[in-house]
């Protein structure tokens, strides 16, 4: 798939076919300094270094950058298209690492860490050009395919 294409989707999952290992698909999001704008307002964080190039590079950096939110978003998208519209996430613990800026490109990858019944934890990473942006595990509620037919 193009890293143009943000249109990707993941199949489905279900915890009754999975195991402890079990990797997630990748997932590619560009970073646009479109999405860090928007990211940073839809999450009402209005630090000029999210919005204001000149802001961030006299605060030392190369550009915009993304903010946690916007982050945890996307690590929300990303498990929550895997897992699928009855899933729930009942917890997401992440850490932040290399910036995200506009021009670069995030890969997820994920892969299941424990299966209880519906509940599941995922071990997730968002990778950038500069290394690790977001490391973290998110416990997620995925009904079986018994009780959502």
């Amino acid at each position: 798939m193009s890293t143009e294409d943000s249109t990707q989707t993941l199949p489905l999952a279900r915890p009754d076919s999975m195991a402890v290992g079990d990797t997630l698909p990748e997932l590619r999001i560009p970073i646009t300094a479109t999405l860090v704008v928007t990211g940073a307002i839809a999450t009402r964080d209005f630090q000029k270094v999210h919005h204001d190039k000149d802001v961030a590079v006299a605060a030392g950096t190369k550009n915009v950058f993304m903010n946690i939110l916007t982050t945890n978003a996307l690590v929300n998208r990303y498990v929550g298209e895997w897992a699928g519209p009855t899933a729930r996430v009942g917890r997401i613990n992440i850490r932040l690492g290399a910036t995200n800026f506009p021009g670069d490109e995030m890969v997820f990858t994920g892969s299941v860490e424990s299966v209880d019944g519906d509940s599941v934890t995922l071990k997730v990473t968002g990778t950038n050009s500069l290394g690790p942006h977001v490391t973290g595990t998110i416990d997620l509620s995925i009904p079986s395919r018994e009780e959502t037919a």
